[in-house]
């Protein structure tokens, strides 16, 4: 018709008049620029879902035509570069959004006319709320913010959604229903060990396919059966030596910090090992990164050889939730390294091991843990390595020309800015609290080309 841009029909497969559906000369009206994206139209016959782009950024907003009215849906989804795909009752759209490269890393689903969000804007552990596209900025709370549960993310599906997070620091996959209160937490028989959702692709689904491994059990995975709770192992890691996990357990206690903070340890050892005797401590214990109870082969060595294995879920990581990280952070840095020194005295406490017949190992942020636990508490420690460790945190934090510097301020301090950040630092620095005393057998390994 001589138009710049076309006009989409359909016509029944019976015969009959083609109906226009989409007319990109009407979408362009008005505008220096116009490109159509994606079209899709859902199964039943009813909805178009359809992206355009109108200044050329290549980012697409995504709108659905109800074709029996011809009215759009209130629905928006801006910000994508992806084909829009129906779910299998037309209840919902999968789309991929585009990343500050033009890429797309990740793949949404968009259930018609609610947009939900997961956001810590009244509490650091996160809550679920719900809006109304029509009204993006009216969000009702779904699932409180809670000191408790650490909300991490989630998943929507047909017929009830999942919330994945942490309580009292154990990993949680729980079953929600669409408005209602009823919760399934899916239980897992071990004491500590390290879960989550896998590749789940399909929305009407009656099973949900997860990953598994603790530290005694290796990587697993399994199908679990909504309606009977029943967990399906499908594979599960083989250790080509042979393994034998009846041999072993699992345990999680508590230890009590200097300051009463309850800190939770996650140990494996053989069932036959005597009480008292060798131990390994490992930690992290910064920027907020969880360290999981999970399994590796090559620790079977030493749990064969009569040790136990301990990791030490200590604050700085957000093993119990965000708070659990700002509390070993900046000024509070200190509480990670009292941490680990407490739960190790703990482990001795309760009958682990015995003092001096524990080695200790921590790498980068954990190295620096390293460098400070044996300035403060050497006797503790049978040996100590430390991998390519943060030891000298003064002359580092100060040299603003080294490329992470600037954008490590935020997790240790400015000494540069602040004479009080200067001051806390060189309290625990490890270079600069090196002392003449009797220090254990200590192992370093550094790194041939780190920008750090």
């Amino acid at each position: 018709e001589g138009k710049e841009y076309r006009k989409h029909y359909r016509r029944a497969v019976a015969g009959g008049e083609p109906v226009l559906i989409l007319d990109e000369n009407q979408l362009a009206e008005g505008k220096e620029y116009f490109r159509l994206g994606a079209a899709s139209v859902s199964q039943n016959g009813r909805y178009l879902a359809y992206s355009a782009d109108d200044n050329g950024s290549e980012r697409y907003t995504a709108r659905i035509k109800d074709l029996t009215t011809g009215e759009l849906l209130p629905d928006e989804i801006p910000g994508i570069n992806s084909g829009l795909t129906w779910v299998a009752n037309d209840s919902a759209l999968v789309y991929g959004p585009v990343n500050d490269n033009w890429r797309v890393d990740n793949v949404r689903l968009h259930r018609n006319g609610t947009l939900w969000v997961h956001t810590n804007d009244d509490h650091v552990n996160f809550r679920l709320a719900t809006a109304p596209l029509a009204t993006p900025g009216e969000w009702t709370t779904l699932l409180a913010g809670s000191d408790e549960f650490y909300l991490t993310g989630f998943e929507l599906y047909r017929d009830f959604y999942v919330t994945e997070g942490r309580l009292a620091g154990l990993d949680q996959v729980q079953l929600r229903q669409y408005g209602s209160d009823t919760v399934t937490p899916i239980a897992f028989p071990e004491a500590s060990y390290d879960t989550g959702l896998s590749n789940n692709p399909e929305y009407a689904v009656d099973k949900l396919r997860l990953a598994y491994q603790s530290m005694v059990t290796p990587s697993s995975v399994y199908d679990y059966h909504v309606a009977d709770g029943r967990l399906e192992l499908l594979k599960q890691q083989e250790i080509p030596s042979g393994y034998d996990a009846s041999l072993y357990k699992t345990e999680r206690l508590m230890v009590t910090a200097r300051d009463g903070t309850q800190v939770p340890v996650s140990v494996v050892m053989r069932k036959d090992r005597p009480a008292g005797g060798p131990l390994h401590l490992y930690a992290y214990g910064a920027y907020g990164y969880a360290i999981p109870p999970g399994f590796s082969a090559s620790r079977l060595s030493l749990l064969d050889r009569g040790m136990a294995y301990a990791i030490a879920h200590i604050r700085g990581g957000d093993d119990l939730g965000r708070r659990w990280y700002l509390q070993g952070k900046l000024n509070e840095r200190t509480n990670t390294f009292n941490d680990f020194v407490d739960v190790a005295k703990g482990l001795i406490d309760q009958g682990y091991t015995a003092k001096g017949r524990i080695s200790a190992s921590g790498g980068s942020a954990g190295g620096e843990l390293m460098g400070v636990v044996v300035n403060t508490d050497p006797d503790l420690w049978g040996a100590v390595v430390a991998h390519v460790p943060f030891v000298d945190v003064m002359n580092t934090m100060l040299d603003a020309s080294l490329p992470l510097t600037p954008g490590e301020w935020p997790e240790w301090g400015n000494p540069i800015e602040s004479k009080q950040a200067f001051a806390y630092m060189l309290s625990y620095s490890p270079y600069d609290q090196v002392v003449a005393q009797d220090y254990p057998p200590l192992m370093g390994t550094p790194g041939l080309n780190d920008p750090r």
